[in-house]
């Protein structure tokens, strides 16, 4: 009875949620579909995570590669997908191409070519987005908006990597549209990127917006929502 409850307050959390990012669509006169939900699963359990599955959620974002693999493992036989939202370090790069279908977080040449490298030992394409640090913040890793452009440059010629687009976390704000200008800045530099670089993919991806301000990302062209806290609660 109380994972039914559970499950039941989870699954009116994540209806909320979506009519939530359906209505932002609509007003902005986009296509509600062309916009993903990742609900993000980092620091929960692995029965928080199989309650979360049980209400609807169909990707799930993690940051932490040891944590991942434990739910990955444990859900394989789910009709989930997984993607991987947090700083990825080179030397995690092999685990991190068998367990995640998207890493939002590619933000060098160097973790490019390593993972390019492991996808190819495991004969797969992985497909990846840039991380972008718009904000110009010291203390959040991710390429600068100049340096994107050699950066995806490079990327687009290894064989093994599928580059899907870009990824920011911009500054923290109390207010939503003190954020606006961050997520305007993405969406316009992938549109200067794929008028300049003709990529063997359409890089059409934007992975940004989150519980506090996912609707104001949804009006500047936001297609991956990372959100946590508006799903799960507040984290301890």
């Amino acid at each position: 009875m109380q994972v039914d409850t559970k499950v039941k307050e989870l699954k009116y959390r994540l209806e909320n949620v979506e009519n939530r990012i359906r209505k932002s669509a609509i007003d902005c006169q986009r296509d509600p579909q062309s916009i993903r939900l990742v609900t993000v699963s980092k620091t929960m359990s692995t029965k928080r995570v199989k309650e979360a599955i049980d209400a609807g959620v169909e990707i799930l974002g993690e940051n932490y590669i040891q944590e991942a693999r434990e739910k990955i493992d444990r859900f394989s036989s789910y009709p989930v997908s997984w993607h991987f939202i947090g700083h990825l370090q080179t030397n995690k790069a092999k685990y991190a191409v068998r367990l995640f279908d998207l890493i939002h977080s590619v933000d060098s040449l160097k973790l490019a070519v390593e993972l390019n490298k492991q996808a190819k030992k495991i004969d797969k394409v992985q497909d990846i987005l840039i991380q972008v640090n718009v904000g110009q913040e010291v203390s959040k890793t991710g390429a600068s908006p100049e340096e994107a452009f050699d950066l995806i440059k490079n990327i687009d010629r290894l064989e093994n990597l599928c580059l899907r687009g870009l990824m920011t976390m911009p500054p923290f704000f109390n207010a939503p549209q003190k954020v606006r200008p961050y997520f305007s800045s993405l969406c316009d530099l992938r549109d200067r990127i794929k008028a300049v670089i003709q990529t063997s993919i359409p890089m059409n991806e934007l992975s940004m917006g989150m519980t506090n301000d996912f609707e104001v990302a949804i009006e500047e062209g936001a297609t991956l929502l990372r959100i946590g806290t508006a799903i799960f609660g507040e984290r301890n």
